[in-house]
């Protein structure tokens, strides 16, 4: 059987060669694609397409290439063998607070690692091309969705102790857990960061007590150093692996010209960096935040996914993002005291800018931004004829439904 999403595409060619690979291993239990992302209109939508699309491929390249057989499923755009799910993907419910079951929210990675455990081979094949599925239009969509993994990927800390999963199975559990616990991490260097102050005498931690004069006296400008280390790791975890990416890309004229040239190729990496840094503070207290009502109990219901990209009014634009609004003011407050050191400007103002950040992540790029900044990808330059097609199905039946007065659901 082949999985689609509800925004999921898959050509007829893809999963022909599908088919093919599964009918040529007879010990494969499933295939998973590499799906690029396609439909994107709004600034946040063209910000994720082109990071999949220029980036993604080497995270692809790396993860089918050290994963090999134990490879992870992504719940659509993959080929599963039925007799094999049907034998060994049983999903069990998990013990959850007073003693009440809990069902799998993230079925797809407890499916990959049963299906391994019976012996079956799970492979990533990112190659294959006439693959895809959307994203969400807007920062609120994504924060919404991101709030529904957060809650399905922390139960894997559960399972990691199940009998009889392969190790790298194991791995892929606690990644999946450990990529939203890093934020409360971060959140928690920030907090760090900030109480070391702007110098020794606005430092709040002290090294050293008189009381105990055991240990040595550290020099007064290890502050100034700490803040610099702690603003390299932090940016070199967000943009190394984009650098590198680009890096590749930008080597190379036939690459570059699926883009529109290497000038425009630059200049969408340049705008894309600049997003990303802009957006990773408020990603990380909206995770944060997500972490916490997961880890008390609290949880909203597990609602679809928003598909159509709309503007939020600003009454809830303040609404979401307000806790964020407020964290960013409190550290402006210590910039502007002289209590904070200036390399929290950046993280300060992100902070501070959440509510215009998220309207200006539904503006739709095509009508309202310059050509060099609407971060066109191969899939923006040219749609794929099965876009288009898709794409005129979807309004033929919306409009059927509409006349008809049938719910859509």
């Amino acid at each position: 059987m082949v999985v689609l999403d509800a925004d999921s595409l898959m050509t007829g060619k893809a999963i022909d060669r599908l088919a093919s690979e599964l009918s040529r291993d007879p010990d494969a239990g499933l295939i998973q694609t590499f799906p690029m992302l396609i439909g994107a209109g709004t600034l946040f939508a063209r910000l994720q397409q082109f990071s999949n699309i220029a980036y993604g491929w080497l995270l692809a390249e790396g993860l089918a290439n050290w994963a090999r057989t134990e490879g992870n499923y992504w719940g659509h755009n993959a080929i599963i063998r039925t007799r094999a799910f049907a034998a060994s993907a049983g999903l069990p419910h998990l013990a959850g607070r007073r003693g009440q079951s809990e069902l799998i929210l993230s079925h797809d990675f407890v499916e990959a690692g049963l299906l391994r455990r019976a012996g079956w081979q799970v492979r990533f094949l990112p190659r294959v091309t006439g693959s895809f599925e959307e994203t969400p239009g807007t920062l609120i969509d994504y924060v919404l969705r991101d709030q529904r993994w957060c809650r399905g990927n922390l139960q894997h800390l559960k399972l990691l102790r199940t009998a009889g999963l392969h190790p790298v199975s194991r791995f892929h559990l606690l990644h999946g857990a450990v990529a939203y616990l890093l934020s409360p991490a971060w959140f928690g260097l920030l907090v760090i960061w900030t109480l070391l102050g702007k110098d020794s005498e606005t430092n709040v931690i002290r090294y050293f007590n008189e009381a105990n004069p055991l240990f040595p006296d550290w020099p007064p400008a290890m502050s100034h150093i700490d803040s610099a280390v702690f603003l390299v790791i932090m940016y070199a975890m967000l943009l190394t692996p984009k650098i590198v990416g680009a890096g590749i890309i930008a080597l190379h004229p036939k690459a570059t010209r699926v883009y529109g040239g290497r000038p425009a190729f630059l200049g969408a990496f340049l705008v894309e960096i600049v997003l990303s840094v802009a957006y990773a503070p408020v990603m990380m207290i909206q995770q944060t935040r997500a972490v916490f009502r997961a880890s008390i109990g609290r949880s909203d219901p597990w609602a679809p996914q928003v598909r159509d990209a709309r503007a939020y009014p600003l009454r809830v634009l303040i609404r979401f993002h307000w806790m964020e609004t407020l964290l960013g003011l409190v550290l402006l407050t210590g910039l502007v005291s002289g209590l904070v050191s200036l390399w929290l400007i950046p993280i300060a103002a992100s902070l501070c800018l959440a509510v215009p950040l998220s309207a200006l992540s539904a503006l739709p790029v095509s009508r309202y931004v310059p050509a060099p900044l609407r971060m066109n990808s191969p899939n923006t330059l040219r749609e794929p004829a099965i876009v288009t097609r898709a794409l005129r199905e979807r309004r033929r039946i919306a409009l059927l439904l509409n006349n008809s007065g049938m719910p859509a659901e």
